[in-house]
């Protein structure tokens, strides 16, 4: 009882310093804001995250988004990459633009003091961009790196092959970061024409909180939002998961092997059983040790020192995914390992007692997900950008404590579409 009295007094104060939505409005454009006010550090942090402005939004020129972020990190044009990184440096100022698959963000922090100074060094690049052709092939070319890197990254490799399997002919098939040769290929005209579309207003969420009024962000953001263009917003286009089950064995020199699987998972974001997905991949494979393909695979046969599965719900794409890695001679046996719990799983569904340890946890663990200004923010970012209301996930939390176990065993066996599942395995090449 007094654990719980605890943890009630923690979330209540969690709710009181929540962050909170705002609008602001700019050239017309109402633009969502994100907002927390915290004194603990004289530190202000801010993201404007741009939607539909990601690695899907690549089109023909594959790894274009990622390029242009990387573009975006090369300072302004009359600074200079080298110029720009000192001024950033002199007054401590974190700035970045990073690329997500849906998203793309621009991302600072600052001490309180110096974060008029930090706007107005993000005003002048989102003004002047450095975007030479001398930056261009600098960032060619570590790109290029990356990705010839990520050659020998075997999970990288499995992973990359299962989306190509699960999501084929769709932007989500493609990797990230692009080819060697999409890279090579792409022209400063393709980056300036992706920026001038994408970092527009009408793309736009801030997130900011700090120490910090919500007068002054405001104030602050409305000088460096002012220099983006209007723009146009397209809605996100959602792409289904191949229903088929594939295979795709890739041989390369390893002395382990890879093994990605993935399944469709119907299920789209707003639907009320999102919290019973929650808790149903976290018995199967989402809770580490514990788990059933844990105890399975490792526990039991020991196959792999590790084996791990969630749902991903997403707003452009949902579907099921899990990994391990295997000695060479046990891959056979620990496909079929995981093919058989996922089988099981959907069959006989939970006990109590796993649904029992799962409520703990997740509920348990709780305020370690809120007790940063990063993470309040962070969620109620989530929760706006999937069309829920602040608050969403306490509400989850609520409908976890009181899941039947008859309510959710009903729930797996009706997902039975993971049993679908498609494979891509990096293995040592046949005869080596």
């Amino acid at each position: 009882m007094k654990r719980h009295i605890v943890l009630l007094i923690f979330l209540l104060g969690q709710i009181a310093m929540a962050a909170q939505l705002d609008t602001l409005v700019v050239k017309g454009v109402t633009i969502p804001l994100i907002y927390e006010q915290s004194d603990r550090l004289p530190i202000v942090s801010m993201q404007i995250v741009f939607r539909n402005s990601g690695s899907i939004a690549d089109g023909n020129v594959s790894g274009l988004s990622k390029l242009s972020a990387r573009m975006m990190n090369e300072g302004s044009l009359s600074k200079g990459s080298i110029g720009f990184a000192k001024a950033l440096d002199a007054k401590a100022i974190q700035l970045s633009t990073t690329s997500g698959t849906e998203t793309m963000s621009i991302s600072m922090e600052a001490l309180k003091e110096e974060f008029s100074e930090g706007t107005a060094l993000l005003k002048e690049l989102l003004s002047e961009p450095n975007l030479s052709e001398e930056s261009l092939q600098k960032t060619q070319s570590l790109t290029i790196g990356s990705i010839t890197r990520k050659a020998n990254d075997y999970d990288y490799v499995a992973s990359q092959a299962l989306k190509a399997l699960l999501f084929h002919n769709t932007p989500l098939a493609e990797p990230a970061l692009g080819s060697v040769q999409s890279v090579q290929e792409t022209t400063l005209s393709d980056i300036k024409t992706f920026l001038a579309t994408h970092l527009v207003l009408s793309r736009a969420i801030i997130v900011i909180g700090g120490d910090i009024t919500l007068k002054a962000a405001k104030e602050e953001l409305a000088q460096v939002l002012h220099t983006l263009e209007v723009g146009r917003a397209e809605a996100l286009p959602y792409y289904a998961t191949s229903s088929s089950s594939k295979e795709s064995i890739l041989e390369r020199t390893t002395e382990q092997a890879y093994l990605y699987f993935g399944s469709p998972y119907n299920m789209q974001v707003g639907d009320p059983d999102y919290y019973k997905a929650r808790v149903a991949t976290f018995i199967l494979g989402a809770g580490g040790f514990g788990s059933r393909l844990m105890e399975e695979i490792r526990v039991k046969r020991g196959l792999a020192y590790s084996a791990y599965a969630r749902v991903s719900v997403n707003n452009s794409n949902s579907y099921f995914s899990g990994y391990l890695q295997t000695k060479l001679e046990s891959l056979d046996e620990a496909l079929t390992t995981v093919k058989e719990v996922i089988k099981t799983f959907v069959a006989k569904g939970v006990t109590q007692e796993e649904l029992d340890q799962a409520k703990r946890f997740l509920q348990g663990s709780e305020p370690l997900r809120v007790e940063t200004l990063g993470q309040r923010l962070s969620r109620t970012f989530s929760e706006y950008y999937k069309g829920e209301a602040p608050g969403f996930e306490q509400a989850e939390l609520e409908r976890i404590a009181v899941l039947t176990l008859d309510d959710l065993n009903a729930y797996i066996a009706k997902h039975n579409e993971i049993l679908d599942l498609s494979v891509a395995i990096v293995t040592q090449a046949n005869g080596d």
